[in-house]
């Protein structure tokens, strides 16, 4: 019997390029940064050996996530030509590139879109209550920094990804404030794909001493976010995040429709393994869910494309 499409899950097969772990900012809760200049950036010809393989093997999406340079860094030029020429390589090889580098200046934004099916940003929490605690050390934090990337994104018409990431210090109300922020935005623009609910999940690199997101307070989210956002943008759950079967299915049936990039790491959460792609399906199957493939750009953007 076939699955109504009313139960349909997709995800896209991806696989995560990262140019440097560097980052300026500081974040206390961040399992991903390195101390700027600490280790040597990516090569193309490292990134090519990567990427041979992986044609063989029904990965559509390149992420490129990169930690951030100093927008006034002596490095700054060949950090973003490095990025610019790790999107063109993708691309040559069949590839569809996806980028996240932090806060880039509008004429970035408008090279990468020449190179990127989509692009994005995650907003986090507009509060900035948060740059007296968890960014404080995070300059690229500022809310309306954040904001003016999902304004330059719907200018330039570049399909664009956002998110929120959740029991970082924020209450209910700065939530739905920065649910509220992404859906003017996009009644304005149109061109949010998706946005993320991250549950804030420990790690081993962090020294933000929190306890993780209750996972039973992410049903109530998904449903909040359905009714503040347009019916237009799908809301996104990392599965790697929500060690419980039950509580992938409760996201399921709150109105959350699609799990990310899927691929060999989590290169933001490490130390959270994502499933295997079978065991996936079989957790939805039995909440009669169907998992499918995607691209990383929707169907209602590629006429632009």
């Amino acid at each position: 019997m076939l699955l109504s499409s009313a139960k349909v899950v997709t995800y896209s097969p991806a696989y995560t390029l990262v140019p440097t772990y560097e980052c300026f900012n500081r974040c206390s809760y961040c399992n991903f940064r390195v101390e700027p200049g600490s280790r040597p950036w990516m090569t193309l010809e490292q990134a090519e050996n990567i990427l041979l393989p992986l044609k063989n093997q029904n990965i559509c999406e390149i992420l490129i996530l990169s930690g951030e340079v100093h927008p006034f860094s002596s490095r700054r030029e060949a950090w973003f030509q490095l990025i610019y020429d790790l999107c063109t390589l993708a691309l040559s090889m069949g590839f569809l590139p996806h980028t996240n580098a932090g806060p880039l200046s509008f004429a970035e934004m408008e090279k990468l879109k020449n190179v990127n099916v989509s692009m994005g940003l995650m907003l986090e929490q507009l509060t900035p209550q948060l740059l007296n605690t968890v960014h404080r050390h995070a300059p690229s934090k500022l809310p309306q920094v954040r904001l003016q990337q999902l304004q330059w994104a719907g200018e330039l018409q570049i399909p664009f990804t956002t998110g929120l990431l959740l029991g970082i210090g924020e209450s209910e109300d700065d939530r739905w404030e920065t649910l509220t922020a992404i859906s003017e935005l996009h009644q304005r623009y149109q061109h949010i794909q998706e946005v993320i609910l991250q549950p804030h999940s420990p790690g081993s690199q962090q020294t933000f001493n929190a306890e993780a997101f209750d996972p039973h307070q992410l049903p109530h989210v998904i449903r909040k976010a359905r009714e503040i956002l347009p019916a237009d943008i799908t809301v996104q759950i990392p599965p790697n995040l929500l060690q419980d079967d039950n509580w992938l299915l409760a996201c399921l049936d709150a109105g959350a429709r699609d799990l990310g990039g899927i691929g060999p790491k989590d290169e933001v959460n490490p130390d959270y393994p994502h499933l295997q792609i079978q065991r996936l399906r079989e957790i939805l199957h039995s909440g009669g869910w169907e998992l499918v493939t995607r691209l990383p750009v929707y169907p209602q953007f590629l006429r632009n494309r």
